[in-house]
């Protein structure tokens, strides 16, 4: 959306319609597809879930942390893609994917040393003194390792599409 002043000196917004185009800072162009978008927006709940529920069955059957915190980190670069990397990027902010990250390894390392408080080795689960403490635990510290590794993998893609500026000149260009 582009701001304009308007003949009274009032601001008005244009907004860009449907389907059209618009140039980044490096001017690729970058065009919006309605069949794109909708189906981004039908399917990215249904990553999500996916992505929690490989997380939270990752001590019972296959999958994990690792795996489902990827899979939950892959339905940001899917909106990125269906809705462009500036405007996802605005809304998902360096400080709340930092934010996730760090709630994701506190939580990790809570769980871990935690059980050293009550007497046992790090994770050991049954240290803890509730009912269920092994099968919550675990649960926990998937999830926190599935926080962790969707937000670095958020952040490294923002980080690479972002580019990298050097100024050593490249090898085409010697």
């Amino acid at each position: 959306m582009s701001h304009d002043e308007s003949t009274d000196g009032e601001s008005s917004i244009r907004t860009q319609p449907r389907n059209s185009v618009f140039r980044t800072e490096d001017q690729t162009p970058y065009v919006e597809s309605t069949i794109i978008m909708t189906t981004v927006r039908v399917v990215a709940p249904f990553i999500l879930t996916l992505g929690l529920f490989v997380m939270f069955h990752g001590a019972d059957s296959a999958g994990g942390g690792f795996q489902g915190g990827t899979i939950a980190g892959t339905v940001v670069l899917l909106l990125a893609f269906a809705f462009g990397i500036e405007p996802v990027r605005d809304w998902l902010n360096a400080d709340r994917l930092l934010g996730l990250v760090a709630v994701g390894l506190l939580t990790f390392l809570g769980i871990g040393f935690g059980a050293m408080l009550f007497g046992g080795a790090f994770l050991q689960y049954n240290a803890y003194p509730y009912s269920h403490a092994s099968k919550y635990g675990i649960e926990l510290v998937e999830l926190g390792i599935g926080a962790t590794v969707a937000g670095i993998i958020t952040g490294l893609f923002f980080l690479l599409a972002a580019g990298f500026e050097t100024d050593e000149p490249m090898e085409d260009e010697q």
